[in-house]
């Protein structure tokens, strides 16, 4: 249900976090929440979105706490690969060719394409253009995350999972006012799946070594490789 009411338990086994913490966090008006009969309750819905726009300024210990909450809360396996079975050759591209953030949006929707997932192109590319307009899904590094508020069963038969690299640098919108080079396209049909996509890909992407490894790829096959290797790492870590 998009819009059910969560505890502060809830909350925190879904984030991994301490339930204190949280309940400070709430006080506080740092985290979206109501008071109901003295006990904080959380908007569903709200709360995955305040995750989105949150999730890549996380330090490294946070991320693994979300990313172990949503394993949790989907009931996976703790070694289950979330990144590696959406990677597709035919949406994994070296060399985009766009040169501006809206023509961009566009190219990789259009990769998206490829993998005859996507009911409605037109849709998903409105739900990401809608997400930039609350504010750029650009990283520090040189990396961007573009993906939708919110799941788009409507849109997508599967979670999908676009990678694509600009040589030349594309301005983006990022905090430290450099060109973006990494994008990561990415849409999932629940809220859960959604957050964890975005969880374990910020994990991985934290590594400087490897996002120089992902820019300095030769093809597309080898970006793909570098990205199935690096989130073996990253479970390993969580093991």
């Amino acid at each position: 249900m998009p819009y059910s009411s969560m505890t502060l338990m809830d909350v925190a086994q879904m984030l991994g976090a301490d339930a204190r913490y949280l309940e400070r966090m709430a006080g506080r008006g740092q985290i979206p929440c109501q008071k109901v009969r003295g006990q904080f309750r959380f908007n569903r819905a709200e709360l995955t979105e305040w995750l989105q726009r949150n999730i890549a300024t996380m330090d490294g210990g946070n991320l693994a706490a979300v990313d172990a909450g949503m394993t949790v809360r989907r009931q996976a396996r703790r070694d289950e690969k979330i990144i590696t079975p959406l990677l597709r050759g035919e949406a994994v591209t070296a060399n985009l060719g766009s040169r501006t953030k809206s023509s961009t949006l566009r190219q990789l929707v259009s990769l998206a394409e490829r993998m005859s997932l996507v009911y409605d192109a037109q849709a998903l590319l409105e739900a990401v253009l809608q997400r930039e307009e609350l504010g750029s899904t650009a990283m520090p590094g040189g990396i961007a995350i573009p993906h939708p508020r919110g799941p788009l069963p409507y849109a997508i038969a599967e979670p999908i999972l676009v990678v694509a690299r600009a040589p030349h640098g594309i301005v983006f919108g990022a905090l430290d006012g450099q060109p973006t080079r990494l994008f990561f396209l990415t849409a999932s049909q629940d809220d859960h799946h959604h957050v964890h996509v975005l969880a374990r890909l910020c994990r991985m992407l934290q590594d400087e070594a490897f996002v120089e490894q992902l820019e300095y790829a030769e093809t597309a096959g080898e970006m793909a490789d570098l990205l199935r290797e690096r989130e073996l790492q990253v479970i390993s870590q969580s093991a």
